[in-house]
């Protein structure tokens, strides 16, 4: 559960900014214009829930949200502020993404478990150790077909080139046991 750490104004006068001391998310987006869109997410499905709440986004450390105009921000961010501190961590999200992979690695066939593990062992020695080494590390969540979907943990997760050029470079490396293969980040 995240706290607070502090909350800034933007330069958008309807907008308030909350910094977290503990990321709610590793480097992914969540941008939310209304409250069909957010359903499928629980923070901003129960942000939306409060009068006057028009955008959720959020990444990493921090959170913006944006109401109409039509209320008083010193009451309306006390309200916002209970859902923000009540959010699970990246810690804990990533804890219950790596349980659910887990559970639906298993189910795959005995052809793809042969490709999963070459794949693992290749990641196992030449990118976890670097990964490790700077603070963090990725998870394999699935692989469908010649799409894996890979999970970055810790610092990395919020590092701007995990999501580019180290995603690139898996990418290549893992042509060499897998050509087709398309790496992305989940």
């Amino acid at each position: 559960m995240p706290k607070i750490a502090d909350i800034e104004g933007t330069p958008n006068k309807n907008a308030l900014k909350f910094i977290l001391k503990e990321p709610l998310t590793w480097g992914i987006t969540h941008s939310y214009d209304n409250a069909e869109v957010a359903k499928d997410d629980p923070l901003a499905s129960e942000l939306f829930e409060i009068d006057h709440v028009t955008n959720v986004f959020y990444v990493d450390n921090w959170i913006t949200v944006t109401q109409d105009g039509e209320a008083n921000w010193q009451d309306l961010a006390r309200e916002v502020a209970d859902p923000i501190r009540a959010a699970p961590a990246a810690n804990e999200q990533s804890a219950t993404k790596v349980a659910t992979a887990n559970q639906a690695l298993t189910n795959l066939s005995p052809e793809d478990q042969q490709r999963l593990e070459k794949i693992n062992i290749l990641l196992d020695e030449e990118v976890r150790p670097y990964l490790q080494n700077d603070g963090g590390d990725l998870y394999v969540l699935s692989l469908e077909g010649n799409i894996l979907c890979i999970h970055y943990q810790g610092a990395c997760g919020t590092c701007p080139s995990a999501i580019t050029g180290t995603l690139t470079g898996i990418e290549q490396m893992l042509k060499s046991v897998e050509p087709d293969i398309q790496v992305i980040a989940g």
